[in-house]
Protein backbone atom coordinates (compact mmCIF):
# COMPACT_ATOMS: atom_id res chain seq x y z
CA UNK A 1 0.00 0.00 0.00
CA UNK A 2 2.88 2.31 1.07
CA UNK A 3 4.87 1.63 -2.58
CA UNK A 4 1.74 2.24 -4.27
CA UNK A 5 1.12 5.93 -2.14
CA UNK A 6 4.64 7.04 -2.80
CA UNK A 7 4.30 6.05 -6.77
CA UNK A 8 1.15 8.54 -7.02
CA UNK A 9 3.31 11.12 -5.63
CA UNK A 10 3.99 12.99 -8.68
CA UNK A 11 0.13 13.62 -8.58
CA UNK A 12 -0.46 14.82 -5.35
CA UNK A 13 0.07 18.13 -6.48
CA UNK A 14 -3.16 18.02 -8.89
CA UNK A 15 -4.79 16.26 -5.77
CA UNK A 16 -4.03 19.64 -4.08
CA UNK A 17 -5.46 21.38 -6.31
CA UNK A 18 -8.97 20.06 -6.65
CA UNK A 19 -9.05 19.95 -3.01
CA UNK A 20 -8.70 23.50 -2.66
CA UNK A 21 -10.68 24.49 -5.75
CA UNK A 22 -13.28 22.89 -3.21
CA UNK A 23 -12.46 24.73 -0.14
CA UNK A 24 -12.91 27.70 -2.51
CA UNK A 25 -16.37 26.68 -4.06
CA UNK A 26 -17.59 26.03 -0.14
CA UNK A 27 -16.04 29.52 1.20
CA UNK A 28 -18.21 31.56 -0.82
CA UNK A 29 -21.19 29.11 -0.38
CA UNK A 30 -20.57 29.80 3.84
CA UNK A 31 -19.74 33.62 3.06
CA UNK A 32 -23.24 33.99 1.58
CA UNK A 33 -24.75 32.37 4.01
CA UNK A 34 -23.15 33.72 6.98
CA UNK A 35 -24.18 37.61 5.30
CA UNK A 36 -27.59 36.95 4.60
CA UNK A 37 -28.77 34.46 6.77
CA UNK A 38 -30.71 36.80 8.87
CA UNK A 39 -32.85 37.71 5.57
CA UNK A 40 -34.49 35.07 3.92
CA UNK A 41 -35.45 37.21 0.63
CA UNK A 42 -31.73 38.71 0.31
CA UNK A 43 -30.74 35.00 0.95
CA UNK A 44 -33.58 33.61 -1.60
CA UNK A 45 -32.03 35.96 -4.32
CA UNK A 46 -28.27 35.48 -3.84
CA UNK A 47 -28.28 32.10 -3.79
CA UNK A 48 -29.57 31.42 -6.69
CA UNK A 49 -26.69 30.05 -9.47
CA UNK A 50 -24.46 29.97 -6.51
CA UNK A 51 -23.08 27.05 -7.28
CA UNK A 52 -22.06 28.33 -10.40
CA UNK A 53 -21.08 31.79 -8.75
CA UNK A 54 -19.06 29.71 -6.21
CA UNK A 55 -16.95 27.63 -9.06
CA UNK A 56 -16.48 31.09 -10.52
CA UNK A 57 -15.09 32.20 -7.21
CA UNK A 58 -12.63 29.21 -7.16
CA UNK A 59 -11.85 28.90 -10.49
CA UNK A 60 -10.63 32.56 -10.43
CA UNK A 61 -8.37 32.41 -6.84
CA UNK A 62 -6.58 28.81 -8.37
CA UNK A 63 -5.41 31.16 -11.45
CA UNK A 64 -4.30 33.34 -9.04
CA UNK A 65 -2.78 30.68 -7.07
CA UNK A 66 -1.25 29.51 -10.23
CA UNK A 67 0.07 33.28 -11.13
CA UNK A 68 2.52 33.08 -8.24
CA UNK A 69 4.17 29.65 -8.61
CA UNK A 70 1.67 27.94 -5.52
CA UNK A 71 1.42 24.73 -7.99
CA UNK A 72 5.15 24.23 -8.90
CA UNK A 73 6.75 21.10 -8.76
CA UNK A 74 9.45 22.29 -6.69
CA UNK A 75 8.70 24.38 -4.04
CA UNK A 76 11.31 26.02 -2.00
CA UNK A 77 10.51 28.46 0.45
CA UNK A 78 9.87 29.55 3.79
CA UNK A 79 6.38 29.26 5.59
CA UNK A 80 6.73 32.62 5.51
CA UNK A 81 7.25 33.07 1.94
CA UNK A 82 4.30 31.08 1.52
CA UNK A 83 1.84 32.79 3.42
CA UNK A 84 3.41 35.92 1.98
CA UNK A 85 2.66 34.27 -1.70
CA UNK A 86 -0.52 33.37 -0.86
CA UNK A 87 -1.86 36.44 0.11
CA UNK A 88 -0.80 38.17 -3.02
CA UNK A 89 -2.84 35.29 -4.95
CA UNK A 90 -5.87 36.05 -3.14
CA UNK A 91 -5.34 39.68 -3.44
CA UNK A 92 -4.69 39.27 -7.54
CA UNK A 93 -7.60 36.84 -7.44
CA UNK A 94 -10.15 39.78 -5.89
CA UNK A 95 -8.66 42.26 -8.27
CA UNK A 96 -9.55 39.82 -10.92
CA UNK A 97 -13.00 39.09 -9.76
CA UNK A 98 -13.77 42.59 -9.13
CA UNK A 99 -12.59 42.88 -12.64
CA UNK A 100 -15.27 40.45 -13.66
CA UNK A 101 -18.29 41.64 -11.82
CA UNK A 102 -17.92 44.66 -13.73
CA UNK A 103 -18.01 43.58 -16.84
CA UNK A 104 -20.61 40.64 -15.93
CA UNK A 105 -22.96 42.31 -13.08
CA UNK A 106 -25.24 39.22 -12.81
CA UNK A 107 -22.63 37.37 -11.45
CA UNK A 108 -21.77 40.38 -8.58
CA UNK A 109 -22.35 38.35 -5.03
CA UNK A 110 -21.71 41.94 -3.05
CA UNK A 111 -18.73 43.61 -1.33
CA UNK A 112 -19.46 41.51 1.99
CA UNK A 113 -19.65 38.23 0.62
CA UNK A 114 -16.89 38.16 -1.83
CA UNK A 115 -14.42 39.63 1.51
CA UNK A 116 -15.80 37.19 4.27
CA UNK A 117 -15.44 34.55 1.05
CA UNK A 118 -11.67 35.81 0.63
CA UNK A 119 -10.70 35.58 4.32
CA UNK A 120 -12.49 32.00 5.01
CA UNK A 121 -10.75 30.67 1.23
CA UNK A 122 -7.48 32.15 2.55
CA UNK A 123 -7.83 30.76 5.60
CA UNK A 124 -9.07 27.02 4.80
CA UNK A 125 -6.12 26.66 1.65
CA UNK A 126 -3.66 28.14 4.22
CA UNK A 127 -4.48 25.43 6.67
CA UNK A 128 -4.55 22.48 3.49
CA UNK A 129 -1.23 23.82 2.55
CA UNK A 130 0.18 23.29 5.64
CA UNK A 131 -0.92 20.05 6.79
CA UNK A 132 0.38 19.23 2.71
CA UNK A 133 3.51 20.62 3.22
CA UNK A 134 3.64 18.30 6.74
CA UNK A 135 2.53 15.08 5.00
CA UNK A 136 5.01 15.45 1.51
CA UNK A 137 7.75 15.18 4.11
CA UNK A 138 6.86 12.07 5.82
CA UNK A 139 9.49 9.59 4.91
CA UNK A 140 7.19 6.66 4.48
CA UNK A 141 5.47 8.17 1.90
CA UNK A 142 8.29 9.11 -0.61
CA UNK A 143 9.51 7.01 -3.19
CA UNK A 144 12.45 5.22 -2.10
CA UNK A 145 15.70 5.93 -4.72
CA UNK A 146 18.45 3.49 -4.36
CA UNK A 147 21.60 4.91 -6.88
CA UNK A 148 23.20 2.63 -9.40
CA UNK A 149 26.69 3.76 -8.86
CA UNK A 150 29.56 6.27 -6.54
CA UNK A 151 31.24 7.75 -8.74
CA UNK A 152 31.72 11.62 -10.13
CA UNK A 153 27.95 10.61 -12.17
CA UNK A 154 26.24 9.62 -9.08
CA UNK A 155 27.90 12.03 -6.80
CA UNK A 156 26.06 14.71 -8.79
CA UNK A 157 22.71 13.53 -6.56
CA UNK A 158 24.68 14.44 -3.36
CA UNK A 159 25.90 17.30 -3.96
CA UNK A 160 23.53 19.08 -6.32
CA UNK A 161 20.08 17.72 -4.79
CA UNK A 162 21.17 17.98 -1.07
CA UNK A 163 18.73 20.39 0.41
CA UNK A 164 14.99 19.38 1.71
CA UNK A 165 13.36 20.83 -0.99
CA UNK A 166 15.47 19.17 -3.43
CA UNK A 167 14.25 16.18 -2.28
CA UNK A 168 10.66 16.65 -2.18
CA UNK A 169 9.17 13.27 -3.08
CA UNK A 170 12.36 11.22 -2.61
CA UNK A 171 14.23 9.57 -0.75
CA UNK A 172 17.82 8.29 -1.11
CA UNK A 173 18.24 4.91 0.30
CA UNK A 174 21.86 4.75 -0.59
CA UNK A 175 24.47 4.43 -3.46
CA UNK A 176 26.15 1.24 -4.75
CA UNK A 177 29.60 1.39 -5.73
CA UNK A 178 30.22 0.22 -9.01
CA UNK A 179 33.64 -1.62 -10.17
CA UNK A 180 36.15 0.58 -12.42
CA UNK A 181 34.86 3.47 -10.29
CA UNK A 182 36.79 5.99 -8.44
CA UNK A 183 34.08 6.54 -5.11
CA UNK A 184 33.06 10.09 -4.90
CA UNK A 185 29.85 9.55 -2.55
CA UNK A 186 30.23 10.08 1.30
CA UNK A 187 31.38 6.45 3.24
CA UNK A 188 28.11 6.70 5.13
CA UNK A 189 26.24 6.68 2.19
CA UNK A 190 27.69 3.51 0.45
CA UNK A 191 25.89 0.10 0.48
CA UNK A 192 28.00 -2.78 -0.16
CA UNK A 193 26.39 -6.08 -0.13
CA UNK A 194 26.91 -9.35 -1.86
CA UNK A 195 23.09 -9.55 -2.42
CA UNK A 196 21.82 -9.34 -6.30
CA UNK A 197 20.46 -6.15 -6.95
CA UNK A 198 16.93 -7.75 -7.40
CA UNK A 199 16.80 -8.90 -3.91
CA UNK A 200 18.51 -5.67 -2.31
CA UNK A 201 15.49 -3.82 -4.09
CA UNK A 202 12.96 -6.22 -2.55
CA UNK A 203 14.82 -6.04 1.02
CA UNK A 204 14.94 -2.34 0.96
CA UNK A 205 11.79 -1.64 -0.53
CA UNK A 206 12.76 0.33 -3.65
CA UNK A 207 10.80 2.14 -5.89
CA UNK A 208 13.31 3.51 -8.71
CA UNK A 209 16.52 2.55 -9.42
CA UNK A 210 18.75 5.18 -10.69
CA UNK A 211 21.46 4.55 -13.20
CA UNK A 212 24.40 6.93 -12.16
CA UNK A 213 27.55 4.72 -12.91
CA UNK A 214 30.43 6.60 -14.97
CA UNK A 215 31.63 4.29 -17.38
CA UNK A 216 28.12 1.90 -18.49
CA UNK A 217 29.70 0.56 -21.63
CA UNK A 218 29.78 -2.95 -20.71
CA UNK A 219 29.70 -2.99 -17.04
CA UNK A 220 25.70 -2.94 -16.41
CA UNK A 221 24.34 -5.44 -14.68
CA UNK A 222 21.81 -6.08 -17.47
CA UNK A 223 20.02 -8.65 -16.08
CA UNK A 224 19.74 -7.66 -12.28
CA UNK A 225 18.06 -4.36 -14.21
CA UNK A 226 15.54 -6.89 -16.13
CA UNK A 227 14.90 -9.21 -13.14
CA UNK A 228 13.93 -5.43 -11.15
CA UNK A 229 11.50 -4.41 -13.79
CA UNK A 230 9.89 -7.67 -14.17
CA UNK A 231 9.12 -7.09 -10.27
CA UNK A 232 7.59 -3.48 -11.08
CA UNK A 233 11.09 -1.59 -10.04
CA UNK A 234 11.11 1.85 -12.31
CA UNK A 235 14.73 1.80 -13.71
CA UNK A 236 15.85 5.67 -14.76
CA UNK A 237 18.89 7.22 -16.13
CA UNK A 238 20.83 9.26 -14.35
CA UNK A 239 20.11 12.17 -16.99
CA UNK A 240 16.52 11.65 -17.04
CA UNK A 241 15.61 11.65 -12.86
CA UNK A 242 17.31 14.95 -12.79
CA UNK A 243 15.54 16.39 -15.93
CA UNK A 244 12.32 14.88 -13.92
CA UNK A 245 13.37 16.08 -10.24
CA UNK A 246 14.93 19.34 -10.66
CA UNK A 247 13.14 20.96 -13.91
CA UNK A 248 16.70 21.29 -16.00
CA UNK A 249 18.99 19.56 -17.96
CA UNK A 250 22.47 18.63 -16.57
CA UNK A 251 24.73 19.38 -19.09
CA UNK A 252 27.61 17.60 -18.16
CA UNK A 253 25.70 14.47 -18.34
CA UNK A 254 24.57 15.04 -21.64
CA UNK A 255 25.31 12.90 -24.40
CA UNK A 256 24.07 13.33 -28.43
CA UNK A 257 22.47 9.62 -28.27
CA UNK A 258 20.55 10.40 -25.07
CA UNK A 259 18.82 13.60 -26.66
CA UNK A 260 18.49 12.02 -29.52
CA UNK A 261 16.56 8.60 -28.00
CA UNK A 262 14.67 10.80 -24.72
CA UNK A 263 12.19 12.15 -26.83
CA UNK A 264 10.85 15.25 -26.18
CA UNK A 265 11.46 18.08 -29.02
CA UNK A 266 8.12 18.17 -30.43
CA UNK A 267 8.65 19.96 -33.91
CA UNK A 268 5.82 18.41 -35.56
CA UNK A 269 3.01 21.03 -37.85
CA UNK A 270 0.59 20.17 -35.68
CA UNK A 271 2.44 21.81 -32.33
CA UNK A 272 3.57 24.46 -34.00
CA UNK A 273 0.62 25.80 -35.26
CA UNK A 274 -0.62 25.19 -31.92
CA UNK A 275 2.40 27.43 -30.43
CA UNK A 276 2.15 30.08 -33.42
CA UNK A 277 -2.18 30.46 -32.78
CA UNK A 278 -1.06 30.83 -28.89
CA UNK A 279 1.25 33.44 -29.57
CA UNK A 280 -1.06 35.73 -31.94
CA UNK A 281 -4.02 35.18 -29.01
CA UNK A 282 -2.13 35.99 -26.22
CA UNK A 283 -0.27 38.75 -27.89
CA UNK A 284 -3.32 40.52 -29.06
CA UNK A 285 -4.59 40.34 -25.58
CA UNK A 286 -1.75 41.32 -23.98
CA UNK A 287 -1.75 44.49 -26.02
CA UNK A 288 -4.84 45.40 -25.90
CA UNK A 289 -4.56 45.28 -21.60
CA UNK A 290 -1.64 46.73 -21.99
CA UNK A 291 -1.98 49.72 -24.37
CA UNK A 292 -2.26 52.80 -21.88
CA UNK A 293 0.38 51.45 -19.44
CA UNK A 294 2.86 51.24 -22.95
CA UNK A 295 1.31 55.30 -22.87
CA UNK A 296 2.22 55.97 -19.72
CA UNK A 297 5.77 54.62 -20.39
CA UNK A 298 6.49 56.53 -23.63
CA UNK A 299 5.55 59.77 -21.75
CA UNK A 300 7.96 59.07 -18.83
CA UNK A 301 10.55 57.88 -21.00
CA UNK A 302 9.76 61.54 -22.89
CA UNK A 303 9.53 63.75 -19.61
CA UNK A 304 12.69 62.30 -18.26
CA UNK A 305 15.02 62.44 -21.52
CA UNK A 306 13.38 65.31 -23.17
CA UNK A 307 11.51 65.97 -26.61
CA UNK A 308 13.50 64.36 -29.49
CA UNK A 309 15.04 61.85 -27.91
CA UNK A 310 14.52 58.19 -28.66
CA UNK A 311 11.43 56.49 -26.69
CA UNK A 312 12.39 53.13 -28.44
CA UNK A 313 15.82 51.26 -28.68
CA UNK A 314 16.22 48.49 -31.51
CA UNK A 315 19.10 45.82 -31.18
CA UNK A 316 19.93 42.60 -33.45
CA UNK A 317 19.32 39.78 -31.39
CA UNK A 318 19.82 35.76 -32.41
CA UNK A 319 16.34 33.91 -33.34
CA UNK A 320 15.32 30.68 -34.18
CA UNK A 321 18.20 28.92 -36.09
CA UNK A 322 20.41 31.20 -36.10
CA UNK A 323 18.80 34.17 -37.67
CA UNK A 324 19.16 37.60 -36.36
CA UNK A 325 15.92 40.46 -36.58
CA UNK A 326 15.36 43.42 -34.56
CA UNK A 327 14.35 42.87 -31.26
CA UNK A 328 12.03 46.24 -29.99
CA UNK A 329 11.97 47.88 -26.05
CA UNK A 330 11.38 50.79 -24.56
CA UNK A 331 14.64 52.61 -23.93
CA UNK A 332 15.72 51.80 -20.30
CA UNK A 333 19.59 53.25 -20.48
CA UNK A 334 21.24 56.78 -21.81
CA UNK A 335 21.18 57.34 -25.20
CA UNK A 336 25.19 56.85 -24.87
CA UNK A 337 25.24 53.61 -22.66
CA UNK A 338 27.71 51.34 -25.57
CA UNK A 339 29.38 54.81 -26.94
CA UNK A 340 32.20 52.64 -27.59
CA UNK A 341 30.52 49.93 -30.21
CA UNK A 342 31.43 47.43 -27.25
CA UNK A 343 28.89 44.72 -26.16
CA UNK A 344 28.23 44.65 -22.42
CA UNK A 345 25.33 42.47 -20.23
CA UNK A 346 23.47 44.82 -17.87
CA UNK A 347 25.28 44.29 -14.36
CA UNK A 348 23.37 45.25 -11.08
CA UNK A 349 22.81 49.11 -9.62
CA UNK A 350 24.04 49.48 -13.63
CA UNK A 351 24.92 53.09 -13.94
CA UNK A 352 23.53 53.32 -17.63
CA UNK A 353 20.13 53.00 -16.87
CA UNK A 354 18.01 55.64 -16.52
CA UNK A 355 15.45 56.51 -13.51
CA UNK A 356 12.41 55.45 -15.64
CA UNK A 357 14.78 52.71 -16.83
CA UNK A 358 15.28 51.17 -12.99
CA UNK A 359 11.12 51.04 -12.57
CA UNK A 360 10.64 49.60 -16.07
CA UNK A 361 13.34 47.17 -15.86
CA UNK A 362 12.51 45.91 -12.58
CA UNK A 363 8.32 45.91 -13.73
CA UNK A 364 9.55 44.41 -17.34
CA UNK A 365 7.10 47.27 -18.80
CA UNK A 366 10.46 47.77 -20.79
CA UNK A 367 9.89 43.99 -22.82
CA UNK A 368 6.04 45.11 -23.61
CA UNK A 369 7.01 46.41 -27.86
CA UNK A 370 8.07 42.74 -28.04
CA UNK A 371 4.34 42.39 -28.59
CA UNK A 372 5.26 43.59 -32.01
CA UNK A 373 8.34 41.31 -32.55
CA UNK A 374 5.75 38.31 -31.38
CA UNK A 375 3.06 39.50 -33.69
CA UNK A 376 5.64 39.69 -37.09
CA UNK A 377 6.75 36.24 -35.87
CA UNK A 378 9.93 36.97 -35.03
CA UNK A 379 9.39 35.84 -31.33
CA UNK A 380 7.02 33.71 -29.57
CA UNK A 381 5.55 34.68 -25.88
CA UNK A 382 6.97 31.62 -24.42
CA UNK A 383 10.91 30.55 -25.15
CA UNK A 384 14.54 31.17 -24.43
CA UNK A 385 15.38 34.68 -24.00
CA UNK A 386 17.14 36.12 -27.27
CA UNK A 387 20.78 37.18 -26.83
CA UNK A 388 22.92 39.05 -28.97
CA UNK A 389 24.95 38.25 -31.38
CA UNK A 390 28.38 39.15 -29.73
CA UNK A 391 27.36 36.97 -26.77
CA UNK A 392 25.53 34.06 -28.38
CA UNK A 393 29.31 33.52 -30.91
CA UNK A 394 31.16 33.91 -27.37
CA UNK A 395 28.86 31.74 -25.43
CA UNK A 396 28.73 28.88 -28.02
CA UNK A 397 32.53 28.52 -28.19
CA UNK A 398 32.76 28.41 -24.33
CA UNK A 399 29.27 26.09 -23.48
CA UNK A 400 28.11 22.58 -24.92
CA UNK A 401 24.93 22.34 -26.72
CA UNK A 402 24.24 26.33 -26.33
CA UNK A 403 23.08 26.64 -30.09
CA UNK A 404 19.95 23.95 -28.78
CA UNK A 405 18.62 26.54 -27.14
CA UNK A 406 17.99 28.08 -30.87
CA UNK A 407 15.60 25.35 -32.00
CA UNK A 408 13.26 27.40 -30.85
CA UNK A 409 11.71 30.98 -31.73
CA UNK A 410 13.16 33.04 -28.53
CA UNK A 411 10.17 34.00 -26.14
CA UNK A 412 9.35 37.26 -24.76
CA UNK A 413 8.85 34.63 -21.16
CA UNK A 414 10.40 31.57 -20.68
CA UNK A 415 11.25 28.56 -17.84
CA UNK A 416 14.56 30.26 -17.12
CA UNK A 417 13.27 33.28 -15.85
CA UNK A 418 11.19 31.81 -13.83
CA UNK A 419 13.29 29.11 -12.44
CA UNK A 420 16.69 31.62 -12.40
CA UNK A 421 18.16 35.06 -12.19
CA UNK A 422 19.56 37.36 -14.42
CA UNK A 423 22.72 35.94 -15.93
CA UNK A 424 25.29 38.07 -16.55
CA UNK A 425 28.45 36.08 -16.82
CA UNK A 426 29.69 32.73 -18.47
CA UNK A 427 29.04 30.39 -15.78
CA UNK A 428 25.63 31.85 -14.73
CA UNK A 429 24.45 31.97 -18.90
CA UNK A 430 25.13 27.73 -18.67
CA UNK A 431 23.20 27.82 -15.77
CA UNK A 432 20.34 29.28 -17.11
CA UNK A 433 21.03 26.90 -20.27
CA UNK A 434 20.07 24.21 -18.29
CA UNK A 435 16.28 25.75 -17.96
CA UNK A 436 16.00 26.75 -21.80
CA UNK A 437 17.30 23.12 -23.00
CA UNK A 438 14.76 21.63 -20.29
CA UNK A 439 11.77 23.84 -22.26
CA UNK A 440 13.33 23.62 -25.58
CA UNK A 441 13.00 19.60 -25.07
CA UNK A 442 9.37 19.31 -23.24
CA UNK A 443 7.62 22.49 -24.42
CA UNK A 444 3.57 21.80 -24.95
CA UNK A 445 0.94 24.16 -24.58
CA UNK A 446 0.46 23.35 -21.36
CA UNK A 447 3.60 24.25 -20.19
CA UNK A 448 3.39 27.80 -22.22
CA UNK A 449 0.25 28.53 -20.85
CA UNK A 450 1.59 27.95 -17.11
CA UNK A 451 4.72 29.55 -17.68
CA UNK A 452 2.85 32.84 -18.61
CA UNK A 453 0.45 32.62 -15.98
CA UNK A 454 3.72 32.43 -13.54
CA UNK A 455 5.27 35.45 -14.79
CA UNK A 456 3.43 37.89 -13.16
CA UNK A 457 5.05 36.35 -9.78
CA UNK A 458 8.31 37.46 -11.63
CA UNK A 459 6.74 40.94 -12.37
CA UNK A 460 5.46 41.47 -8.94
CA UNK A 461 8.68 39.86 -7.16
CA UNK A 462 11.34 41.91 -9.75
CA UNK A 463 13.31 38.31 -9.66
CA UNK A 464 16.34 38.34 -12.17
CA UNK A 465 15.83 42.03 -13.35
CA UNK A 466 18.71 44.28 -13.89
Amino acid sequence: MLRFLRRQSMRWLALLGFCELLLLAMSLTLATYIRYGRSPDELAEFTVHLPERSLVFAVIIIIGMVALGQYQAHIRMTRFGLVARQFVAFVLGGILLVVGYYVVPQAYVGRGVLAIALIIGFLLVLGLRMLFLQLVEVEALKRRVLILGAGNRAAQIHNQMRRRTDRRGFCVVGYIPHANETIAVPEEHLIRTMLPLHALVQREQIDEVVVGVDDRRGHLPMDDLLECRQIGITITDLTSFFERESGRLQITFLDPSWLVFSGGFNGTPLRQLSKRCFDIGAASLLLVLCWPLMLLEALAITIESGIGQPILYRQERVGAHGATFQLMKFRSMRTDAERDGVARWASKNDDRVTRVGRISRKLRIDELPQLWNVLKGDMSIVGPRPERPQFVADLATQIRYYSLRHSLKPGLAGWAQLSYPYGATVEEAAEKLKYDLFYVKNHNLMLDMLILIQTVEVVLFGRGAR
